[in-house]
Formats: structure tokens, C-alpha cells, sequence
């Protein structure tokens, strides 16, 4: 259209254009934010956000902006009747402690939740079906996200989390259900309605609707329809925060799967009918794979504290309790003494139980002024809680040394709750099941309170009061269903490592009855623990090392025979003690199989290296026994777990005179490359002085036996070797052995050729190992077939090769080959051999 305007005229209009049409352009865009500001009064918060984001970096406390932000853009009626009531049951959690008065020492004065709440960092993603959020690589494409006041703000005015449910995933102790109620104290009555459900209060067999209305009785005392309810609350928009979905599906099971899918169901029916409902749903990140999400759901994930977070919270912290510190001569607690245990003190919960460590006059350092270990924390966190609980039973009325009985007693008790979880294979476990195991091992006969073996019905009370067990329930059917975890999933470890080692240590007080001969040792309640699930994964092996390391070389010594003593009885034993102890079903060789494993790992935590003639005595073939049980533990384990096992652990074979053995230690450090394997050991062929050839006729079995594994190891390695069964079968276990080296296959020495003879050898090497490849040819002539591969394997390296040798080395290298080739093939070596010495690369 420009080209048709007259020449003359166009620059008069590109100047009128360029005078006026920017200023006219802002005038209406002027006129229309007025108007979007009218009718999406939230535009005014969005646009602002773009002003002043750069400058966002003071650290929130409990969202304490989100009400001023959410008051300039809603409506202005205040709330009445039981909105109103909600609303002040909701603001009054600000004002309530962090903590009891009975989980703090005397003279502390705790913060308030609105004092010590810190806004988290978080990740935010859509849930798409690809992945799932309980991965931790699912979120690496989330940056980490500092606003978390204003991202709620836009949630709490986007009409798209109408449709689905946000869904708040964390830790245990990250802060999920004080997010909650922060979030409900914070949203302004005018213009909001927050309806907080604690999953765990209501009956989990109800409907939503229900459950709602129940949580607005506990909370005002008064009934009300849910219709009702939101009539009643006029123009406010309700947003339901529904805490603790992890504990539905902890104690009742899959059949909660579909929570959030009613959530959404119950948003689009709350729509039709003209009350739209937004919707928060709170659970830990490790059963967020367990969810099935409705379309267009958004996951929030709470970060750990950083060091800042830390910082702020220990000032908080410390002003409350500036008297507390000074009257009993502590120093306040600050950054420096936390951050060798900034991985604990990353979750608020768990920063909170080490600030109350600290308060009572413990020492998170060592007498040398050193940061105490990590076992060593363990102990003294755990021990310092267990030791205030007995004296509270106790009421300071026994002696020093009946205390340290009672806080041993309740350890070991905690202990086996750790292996509750450790043998099960998750985190938690119920109260049933808890009952279950302690019955089994400890009988049902009650005896004084606090007794390691008191009535197992006390396990609810027992667990429920100790500061890092965390308790989760449902109600369902009338009954209050019950599941426990540790706050942090080390602190179970770590109790699990305790008790096995003190159960190891046990066998140091075996004494015969007669003198001569000897007795089985009693490994009974040893085998009961464990023989259902590794004991070496994790943090696990880390502890028990920790705890061994602990006794006297001498005790360790003589414990590692001990050991390797019940190792060999228990494989000779048909039965199981503690019958009744049942954790998971398994079949009784799978148990024998992870029980050796787990003895195998305390013998290398007590000696540090041994030898499989040492763990196995009595077999005349050290590497087959090896061998043998190595077959067993992978039968026994998961995939993952036989992974564990096999990365812990670090191999040499070696020979004693003619016997072969191994060396076996744990791994330290980053994982090596397996040692090669020289199948002179495994064929237990000697290395002569002079080079020798042998070879196995069942190489065509090989890869018949490893595809009835459909194993995925095995799996992977054949779909590999493939294509060398098929051409060069017979090579697979065709050796070349003698003259001091390692003896190797013909196809370990092509495939070497191939993929570093141009780069990675020296012609010295890659000559000796052309020789090595053309003793084949000895052979040669029995298959046809075998040898045309053969031959234009060779021709396509010679080819390449040739090139790099020095004129004089190319004709010694074809006479190597030749030697005992064909004639056909002779012909072929000697004639690029030819080509390479007077070819134009060698004749410039």
C-alpha cells in the first residue's frame, strides 16, 4: 500500500507518522490498562511485579506480604458469621509456639509460627505424565524460585487453578503443613474463604464435601453445608488447603490414589454451579509417583533452607531465648557451629531439634573443638531426646546408672521400629505392623514401663512422643489409623546400624560350656534382622563403620572370625528363628542369600580387607565359593539392590601357589574400572614361560545361558556381543596365554586392535598384538566360515595399521601374521605388507 502513495507525498507522511503515532499509541494503551485495572484488578499486581522483581532479595517471614498484595486486588466486604469465625481460627495459629512447652527444656522461650516462619525457595512444574515428581531428576529443569509470596498471590488469582489442585510436595519436616496454615492466617477474609483440612483428622472413607464440613466444626464449633458456607461468604473465593494426602495414602492404602483426580472433580462442579474453588494439596515428594493428577496439574516443590534462611532463623531463634542462653552460660547458636550440619539443618523441623540440642546444654562439637562426626551427632541428637523422655517417666528418680538402662532400652526399642522400615522397604511403617514385629521378637508379656520388652500396645505412645518421629493418620471407618517415619531418613539408618553392630558385638561374650569342641554361636535375633533387606545401602554402611571403627583392633580381630564362623553355620542350618517375625514374604533361600551378603559387609567393616579363602575355610576352591554365593546374593536381591552391592565392593584375584583366591575390600572413592581378567585365573591355567594357546569347546553354551538369565545385565551384554557369537564364536574362548602377561581371548585382542590400535597403543603393543591374534590362524583351516571373517577382519586393520609402522618394523609384522596362515592368505599379508613398505607414505 505504500508503494501506491504518490513519491511526493511520503515523506510528509513518515514524518507525521513519526511525530505523532508514538504518543498516540501510548495514549491508548493508557486507556486500556485504566480499563484492564477496572476489570481484572489482579493485572495491577502482575504488572507490578516486572517493576520491582530485581529487587526482591530480603527473606520473607510467613508470607507476610501475600495479605497486603491480596487486599489491593479483591473485593473490601469483611467476612461475617462463620467465615469470620474461620478466619480467626485460622489467623490465631500465628500467635501459637513452634513447639510445646513439653518437647523444650525448662526456661526456653520458643518464637511464634509468625516470628520463625521463613518463606521457602520451591521449584514449580506442570505435572505432563513425563516423569514423575517424586524423581529428583524430574525437577532439575525447575529453577529454583525465591517469590514465593508472589507466585501464591498469582495463584490465588488465576483462574486456571479453578480446574485442578496445586500440589505442594517437600521432605518430612520441609514445612508443608505450616505452609498451610501460614497460608490460611494470611489470606485477607475479604475477598477469601480458606477451608484448612488436616487429612489426618477427618475420616478418610468420606467425600470431599464432607471431610470439609467436618474440618469447619473443629475448627468454629458450628455446623454448616458446605452450600451454606459459601452463601454465607458472599463474593470471597474458597480455597480449600487439604494437608497431609501422603498420610491417606501411607495408612489406607492405593485406593487414595485418585484423591487428587476428586479434588478436580470437585472444582468442576463447584464451577458449574457458579462457585468456583481453588485448591492446595500438601504431600512428601517420596509418594508423589504413587498420585494419579488430573489434567493441568501444577507441582510446588519446597526447597531446603539455605544459608541465609539460616542465618535469619538462628537470629530469631536467638533473641527469644537471649535469657534462656544466659542463664545457663550458653553461647547463642550461629552459622559457624551449624554448617558442618547443614544437610540436617536445611529442613526447618530438623533445624529446630538441633537448636533444641543445643539449648539444653549440649555441644554440637567435639572436645577438640572439632564439629562432631556424623555418627556421633546421631548418637548424641538421638540420645539427648530418648534420656529427656525416660527422665520424664522417671521423674529424676533413679540413679545414673538405671537411667542409662531405661535410655539404652528405649534406643534398641526405636532400633527395631528402624528395622520395621528397613525390612519392609519404605520409610514408614503402621502401628499394626510395629505391634506385629515387637510381639515377634519380644514377646507379648508386659513388664514395668519403659522396659525394653513392656506391652506392645504401647507402641503408639512410645513413638509419639519422641521430637523426630513423625506420626501420620487417617480415620477410617471410625478407627484412627496410625504410620510413623523419622524425620529424616538417616535417623532410621543410622538406629539400624546401631543395633546390628551392638548385635555383632554380642557374639564377643560367647563362651563354651565345655573346652574341648565347640558350640553354634547365636546368631537368632542377628538372622532375624537381617535377612530380609541389605544392610548396606544408603547411609547404612557409613554408620556401621562409624560404630565398629569404635572398638578395640583386637575385639575387631577376633569378631571378624566370629563372623565368618556363623557365616559357615548358618549355611548348614534349615531353620528360622523367631518364626513369627515376618515383615515381608520371602523365600527362605533369598533370606539365607541377603543374610551372608550383609555378614560379608561387616567382615570387610571390621578388617577392612579379606580374602575369599578367609570368609569361606572349608571349600577347597576359594574363587568358585566366591563365586557361588555371588550367584545366590543376585538371586536374592532387586536389581537395584545387587547394584548396591556389587558397586560397595572391590575385587583382586589372586593365587596362593596353585590354589586361586581373591582380595576383597570396600570401596572408597569414586567408582574404578574394574582390574582385567586374565583367564589364567579363571581357568585355572598356570602362566608358563613360553606362550601358549588353548581353547574351550562351549563357547556356543555362553550366550545359551546368559539368554536364559533374561537378566537386563545379561541382556545388554549379548545384544553386544551379538554379532561376535555369530562370526567369531569359537574365539570367545580361544586363549592366549604364557610368557608373564595376563592370558586373554582371540576376539578381547581384536576388538583391543580395533578400538585403540590407532590411537591408544604403541606399535610395539599393537605388534604383540597382532601376533597373539595370528596364532588363531593355527586353527583356522577347521572352519571355513570362521576364517573369511577372520581374514577380512584382519585385511580392514592391517590396511589401517600398516601406515604407522616404520618401513623397517612392516615386513616383520606380515611374517608374524602369516606364519601360520593359508596360503590364500599368506599371499594377501605379504602383498599389503609390500604395498606399505614402498607405498608413496613410506617412499617421501
Amino acid at each position: 500500500m505504500w508503494e501506491e502513495l504518490p513519491a511526493s507525498i511520503r515523506p510528509e507522511i513518515a514524518d507525521t507518522v513519526h511525530d505523532s503515532l508514538p504518543g498516540r499509541a501510548v495514549e491508548r494503551y493508557e486507556v486500556l490498562y485504566s480499563r484492564l485495572v477496572v476489570e481484572a484488578p489482579e493485572f495491577r499486581y502482575w504488572f507490578g511485579q516486572l517493576e520491582h522483581q530485581a529487587t526482591r532479595t530480603e527473606l520473607r517471614r510467613a508470607l507476610s506480604g501475600l495479605e497486603s498484595l491480596l487486599s489491593s486486588i479483591v473485593p473490601q466486604d469483611p467476612p461475617v458469621d462463620i467465615a469470620q469465625a474461620l478466619s480467626r481460627a485460622h489467623q490465631a495459629a500465628l500467635n501459637r509456639r513452634i513447639l510445646d512447652a513439653e518437647s523444650t527444656p525448662e526456661g526456653m522461650q520458643v518464637p511464634t509460627l509468625g516470628e520463625a516462619y521463613l518463606d521457602p525457595d520451591f521449584r514449580v512444574r506442570a505435572v505432563d505424565g513425563q516423569g514423575s515428581p517424586a524423581s529428583e531428576d524430574w525437577w532439575e529443569e525447575a529453577p529454583v524460585r525465591q517469590d514465593l509470596t508472589e507466585y501464591l498471590t498469582g495463584v490465588l488469582t488465576s483462574e486456571g487453578f479453578a480446574l485442578a489442585p496445586l500440589l505442594v510436595l517437600g521432605q518430612p519436616g520441609a514445612g508443608k503443613s505450616v505452609l498451610s496454615r501460614i497460608l490460611a492466617a494470611r489470606l485477607p477474609g475479604a475477598g477469601f474463604l480458606p477451608v484448612r483440612v488436616a487429612l489426618r483428622d477427618v475420616r478418610a472413607e468420606d467425600e470431599l464435601q464432607d471431610q470439609l464440613e467436618q474440618a469447619v466444626r473443629d475448627a468454629t464449633g458450628e455446623r454448616v453445608t458446605w452450600p451454606a458456607l459459601v452463601r454465607s461468604a458472599g463474593t470471597a473465593l474458597p480455597v480449600l488447603l487439604l494437608d497431609g494426602f501422603d498420610e491417606l495414602l501411607q495408612t489406607t492404602g492405593v485406593h487414595q490414589s485418585d484423591f487428587l483426580v476428586k479434588v478436580a472433580r470437585f472444582q468442576e462442579r463447584e464451577l458449574e454451579q457458579g462457585r468456583p474453588v481453588l485448591a492446595l494439596v500438601t504431600s512428601r515428594t517420596a509418594v508423589a509417583d504413587r498420585v494419579r493428577c488430573p489434567q493441568g496439574t501444577v507441582a510446588m516443590r519446597l526447597e531446603p533452607f539455605r544459608r541465609e534462611h539460616i542465618v535469619a532463623w538462628l537470629e530469631q531463634w536467638n533473641l527469644s531465648n537471649a535469657r534462656h542462653f544466659t542463664s545457663r552460660r550458653l553461647a547463642p547458636l550461629t552459622w559457624d557451629v551449624l554448617e558442618p550440619h547443614r544437610t540436617l539443618a536445611g529442613q526447618p523441623l530438623l533445624l529446630t531439634m538441633l537448636a533444641l540440642y543445643h539449648a539444653a546444654g549440649n555441644d554440637l562439637q567435639g572436645a577438640d573443638e572439632r564439629p562432631l562426626g556424623e555418627a556421633d551427632l546421631y548418637e548424641a541428637l538421638l540420645g539427648s531426646f530418648a534420656r529427656r523422655e525416660v527422665a520424664k517417666d522417671t521423674r529424676d528418680t533413679l540413679r545414673d546408672t538405671q537411667t542409662d538402662d531405661l535410655l539404652e532400652r528405649e534406643l534398641q526399642r526405636l532400633s527395631l521400629v528402624a528395622f520395621a522400615m528397613l525390612n519392609r522397604r519404605r520409610q514408614w511403617a503402621s502401628t499394626a505392623e510395629l505391634e506385629e514385629d515387637l510381639a515377634a521378637l519380644l514377646g507379648r508379656h508386659a513388664i514395668r514401663p519403659s522396659d525394653f520388652r513392656e506391652p506392645v500396645g504401647q507402641a503408639e505412645i512410645t513413638l509419639g512422643r519422641f521430637f523426630f518421629v513423625q506420626r501420620a493418620q487417617s480415620i477410617r471407618g471410625g478407627q484412627t489409623l496410625s504410620t510413623y517415619e523419622f524425620l529424616h531418613a538417616t535417623f532410621g539408618e543410622y538406629l539400624a546400624a546401631r543395633l546390628a553392630v551392638q548385635l555383632l558385638t554380642r557374639l564377643l561374650d560367647h563362651r563354651p560350656v565345655f573346652s574341648m569342641g565347640s558350640e553354634p554361636l547365636n546368631d537368632d535375633m542377628l538372622f532375624a534382622l537381617l535377612s530380609f533387606a541389605p544392610a548396606f545401602s544408603r547411609q547404612t554402611l557409613r554408620f556401621a563403620r562409624a560404630r565398629v571403627e569404635e572398638l578395640p583392633e583386637d575385639d575387631r580381630e577376633r569378631l571378624s572370625r566370629l563372623v565368618v564362623r556363623v557365616l559357615g553355620e548358618r549355611e548348614l542350618r534349615a531353620d528360622q528363628p523367631y518364626p513369627a517375625y515376618l515383615p515381608q514374604r520371602m523365600r527362605a533361600t533369598a533370606r539365607q542369600g541377603i543374610y551372608s551378603a550383609n555378614l560379608v559387609m561387616f567382615v570387610l567393616l571390621l578388617t577392612g580387607e579379606t580374602t575369599a579363602s578367609a570368609l569361606f575355610p572349608t571349600e577347597d576352591d576359594p574363587g568358585d565359593a566366591w563365586h557361588r554365593r555371588a550367584l545366590l546374593w543376585r538371586s536374592s536381591f532387586e536389581e537395584p539392590q545387587w547394584t548396591d552391592f556389587a558397586l560397595a565392593v572391590v575385587l583382586r584375584r589372586t593365587r596362593t601357589g596353585d590354589r586361586r583366591d581373591l582380595k576383597i575390600r570396600l570401596r572408597e572413592g569414586e567408582l574404578t574400572t574394574p582390574e582385567p581378567t586374565d583367564a589364567h585365573w579363571l581357568y585355572q591355567v598356570p602362566r608358563e614361560q613360553e606362550d601358549v594357546l588353548w581353547q574351550r569347546p562351549y563357547w556356543n553354551e555362553i550366550w545359551h545361558k546368559m539368554d536364559l538369565s533374561t537378566g537386563t545385565n545379561d541382556g545388554v551384554a549379548l545384544q553386544a556381543l551379538r554379532p561376535l557369537f555369530e562370526s567369531l564364536g569359537p574365539l570367545l574362548t580361544m586363549f592366549n596365554g604364557g610368557g608373564g602377561r595376563p592370558a586373554t581371548s582371540i576376539v578381547h585382542d581384536l576388538l583391543k586392535l580395533w578400538l585403540e590400535g590407532e590411537t591408544g597403543m604403541s606399535p610395539e603393543e599393537t605388534q604383540v598384538l597382532y601376533q597373539r591374534v595370528g596364532n588363531a590362524l593355527l586353527v583356522s583351516d577347521r572352519d571355513g566360515s570362521l576364517m573369511r571373517h577372520l581374514r577380512l577382519v584382519l585385511v580392514g586393520l592391517l590396511d589401517r595399521d600398516l601406515k604407522r609402522f616404520p618401513p623397517q618394523d612392516v615386513q616383520r609384522l606380515a611374517d608374524a601374521l602369516s606364519v601360520h596362515a593359508p596360503a590364500e592368505l599368506r599371499e594377501l599379508l605379504q602383498g599389503r605388507a609390500a604395498a606399505a613398505r614402498f607405498g608413496p607414505l613410506h617412499g617421501e
